[in-house]
C-alpha cells in the first residue's frame, strides 16, 4: 500500500471522531479546581494537595555542618605537598558542638551533623588521617570547604519551598518536619459519584441467570479511585428504568463533585442514559479516535462534572486513564494533571490499522544489559481484562501507525505513573 493509499485509508476511518489530544483538550478545559480547604497535621496530609504554599521560614540546615566522620580544620593548614601535623583540640558531636574557636595548626575531632566550629572551614575524612596520639598527619590533596554542609545549602528563610497544588509524598511530609511544621492547609477531598446501569448486571455474591454478568466496571473504577485518594461514593448497580436511572442521575449530582457511569454512551444503546443526561445536563456523545475506548460522554449535570465512559473492561480502564483521571486531577487543584510517557525498544511486532490511536497492553521490563525493554501481553480485545493484569504499561500506537517492527522504539505509559 502506497503512503498516500494509506493516508486515505486513515483519514476514511477517522472521519467523524475526535483526536485523543483534542479530547484531553476539551475535557481539561471543561473542568476547574474545587473550593475548600481543610487544615491537617502534616502527617494526616500524606497524598493530599497542598492549598497554600509553603515558605521556609528557617535555613535549613540550620548551621554549617559536617558531612562525614572526620577532623575540622582550617584549609590554611591544608599542605600543598607532602605531610602536616596538627593537634587535637576537641570534639564536636551533633547536638554538642565545640564552643571554642580552632586555631592555626589545630584540629577538631567532629561527626555527621554535627557543627562546624569557630575558625574551620574543611573536613577531613578520618579514613584519609592518620591518628597519632593528640594528633593527626595529613597528607596533600586535600581542597577547602571539603565535606562541609553549609547553613541555608537545601532551603533559605523565605523561599518557597512547597507550592500551591503539590502532591504531598513521603519527600514533601520530611520537608514540613525539617521546617518544623506541625499542620498544613490542603485541598478538601474531591467526591466522586460512581455507577453502572444495565439489566444484565448482577452484583459479586450473586447467582447469574441466562444473559446475565458480573458487574466488574465498578470495582475496577473503585480500584482507580482509591488510588487517587478522593471521597468515593458506590451508588451500585441502576436498573434500566427511567425513573431509577433519573433518580441516580439527580442524587449523584447533588451530592459529588464528580460523576462516572460505565457504559449507555455508544451510538444505538437501547437504555435511558442519553435521555436522562440530555434532559437533566449539558452532555455532550464523542466518538473519539482511540481504541479501545470509542464512545465517551462528557459534560455536566447541575453543579457536577459527568464522565460517561465505556462498558467494555479495557476501555473503561483506558479512558479513565487517559481522559477521566487527569479532569479529577486538575479538580483537584494539581497543576500538571498529566503522566510520563517513556520511548523504548519493542521486542515483539505489532500489528495495528492506521485511523485511531491505540493503546495496546505491554510489560515492561529490563534486557539482560539492564536497558528498558517492552513486550506486548498478546491479545488486545477491548473485552480482555485478563491482558490489564498481565500489563505494567500502555504501548501508544499513533494514529497514523500501522504497526511496529520487532527492535523499533516505541511509546510507553507507565501504570506505576498513573497512580
Amino acid at each position: 500500500m502506497t503512503d498516500q493509499h494509506k493516508k486515505q485509508n486513515c483519514d476514511t476511518m477517522a472521519a467523524g471522531l475526535l483526536s485523543v489530544d483534542e479530547a484531553k483538550q476539551r475535557i481539561l478545559d471543561s473542568v476547574t479546581p474545587i473550593n475548600g480547604e481543610e487544615k491537617l497535621a502534616i502527617r494526616a496530609t500524606l497524598n493530599r494537595v497542598l492549598a497554600r504554599d509553603i515558605l521556609s521560614t528557617i535555613n535549613v540546615p540550620p548551621y554549617d555542618n559536617s558531612a562525614m566522620d572526620g577532623y575540622a580544620v582550617s584549609s590554611t593548614d591544608l599542605p600543598q605537598q607532602g605531610e602536616t601535623r596538627l593537634d587535637v583540640v576537641g570534639e564536636s558531636f551533633a547536638g554538642n558542638p565545640y564552643s571554642g574557636t580552632l586555631s592555626s595548626g589545630q584540629a577538631i575531632r567532629i561527626m555527621t551533623g554535627a557543627m562546624i566550629p569557630d575558625g574551620a572551614d574543611t573536613v577531613i575524612m578520618q579514613e584519609q588521617v592518620r591518628r597519632d596520639g593528640d594528633s593527626i598527619v595529613i597528607g596533600s590533596g586535600h581542597k577547602k570547604n571539603a565535606n562541609v554542609r553549609y547553613s541555608g545549602e537545601d532551603m533559605q528563610v523565605g523561599q518557597t519551598i512547597l507550592t500551591r497544588g503539590k502532591q504531598i509524598l513521603p519527600a514533601e511530609l520530611g520537608i514540613l518536619a525539617s521546617l518544623g511544621i506541625p499542620e498544613v492547609k490542603v485541598m478538601r477531598k474531591l467526591r466522586v459519584a460512581f455507577f453502572s446501569t444495565g439489566d444484565e448486571l448482577r452484583s459479586v455474591g450473586e447467582p447469574l441467570e441466562e444473559g446475565q454478568i458480573y458487574d466488574s466496571n465498578r470495582y475496577t473504577l473503585y480500584g482507580m479511585l482509591k488510588r487517587m485518594h478522593v471521597d468515593i461514593i458506590d451508588m451500585g448497580v441502576i436498573a434500566d428504568r427511567r425513573e431509577d436511572v433519573r433518580e441516580a442521575f439527580t442524587s449523584a449530582a447533588a451530592i459529588a463533585d464528580a460523576v462516572i457511569t460505565s457504559g449507555g454512551v455508544s451510538v444505538g444503546e437501547a437504555d435511558y442514559v442519553k435521555e436522562t443526561l440530555e434532559e437533566l445536563g449539558q452532555v455532550t456523545f464523542w466518538r473519539v479516535a482511540m481504541k479501545p475506548g470509542k464512545p465517551l460522554a462528557i459534560g455536566r449535570i447541575d453543579s457536577a462534572a459527568f464522565f460517561g465512559v465505556p462498558g467494555n473492561p479495557v476501555s473503561a480502564m483506558a479512558t479513565f486513564y487517559q481522559f477521566v483521571q487527569p479532569a479529577l486531577r486538575k479538580m483537584m487543584g494539581m497543576p500538571n494533571p498529566f503522566n510520563t510517557l517513556l520511548k523504548v525498544p519493542c521486542m515483539t511486532a505489532l500489528k495495528k490499522a492506521p485511523g485511531r490511536l491505540e493503546y495496546q497492553r505491554g510489560i515492561l521490563d529490563y534486557n539482560e544489559n539492564g536497558e528498558l525493554i517492552v513486550n506486548t501481553t498478546g491479545v488486545q480485545g477491548s473485552h480482555i481484562l485478563t491482558s490489564m493484569s498481565q500489563a505494567n504499561c500502555f504501548i501508544i500506537l499513533p494514529a497514523e501507525n500501522t504497526g511496529v517492527a520487532a527492535g523499533e522504539c516505541v511509546e510507553v505509559q507507565p501504570f506505576t505513573d498513573l497512580v
